[in-house]
């Protein structure tokens, strides 16, 4: 029971890749679509961006406004003392 588990496992994923491969074959470029949040043209039209971008983004502006501190937590709390 196992075993027959295992060779249809290893038998989908072959189909898969194979699936994979053609469609590689096949397409135009030749490579995979782009996935990444920050290069989907669809998502940019609808004003989303990678988290690490818009964290950089904020960040930039907080350092800007001068409501950024280089201070640790552990340092702010200290200062409390």
């Amino acid at each position: 029971m196992f075993v027959k588990l295992i060779i249809v496992s290893v038998v989908l994923l072959g189909v898969g890749f194979i699936g994979f491969a053609i469609t590689i074959l096949v397409k135009k470029n030749g490579q995979f679509p782009e996935t990444h949040i920050g290069k989907t043209e669809f998502l940019k039209k609808e004003g989303v961006s990678c988290a690490t971008s818009q964290d950089k983004i904020e960040q930039a502006k907080a350092f800007k406004k001068g409501q950024y501190s280089k201070e640790t937590i552990l340092e702010k709390e200290l200062n409390k003392l």
